[in-house]
């Protein structure tokens, strides 16, 4: 299959296999897609650190392919993934989308899943998109 990766990546959706629910989004470069598909472990490319990364490297929160599809125009994903641990986004939170925007502003509509202090250290931790 030939994706459509734009300036080098391509965007990845990533849903809980079991729930349904959107746990993040990221970006793939020909190799994080290759090693996905060949490790059964969601990688990225880090825009900000310009390097390749295993979701849940640090955290142990990985993500367990199940599936993967492509859109019509083959430069999207949607990654079906088996979170494994409390949460995937790096704020604590099951899901990266943990916020709803309205007229009003910002709403919360999640707890906190886990300590991200106690998960992750150091000035690193502030910039992890992990």
């Amino acid at each position: 299959m030939d994706l459509r990766f734009q300036d080098g990546l391509i965007p990845a959706i990533v849903q809980d296999k079991q729930s349904g629910q959107v746990l993040m989004l990221g970006y793939m470069n020909a190799e994080a897609f290759d090693l996905t598909i060949r490790t059964g472990y969601v990688t990225f490319f880090s825009r900000s650190r310009g390097k390749l990364w295993v979701k849940g490297e640090t955290s142990g929160h990985r993500l367990a392919v199940r599936d993967v599809r492509v859109d019509c125009d083959q430069d999207a994903l949607l990654i079906e993934a088996e979170l494994g641990g409390p949460g995937c986004c790096h704020l604590g939170y099951l899901s990266c989308f943990f916020r709803r925007i309205t007229a009003e502003g910002e709403e919360m509509i999640a707890v906190r899943e886990f300590d991200p202090a106690a998960v992750y250290s150091g000035e690193a931790s502030k910039h992890r998109a992990e």
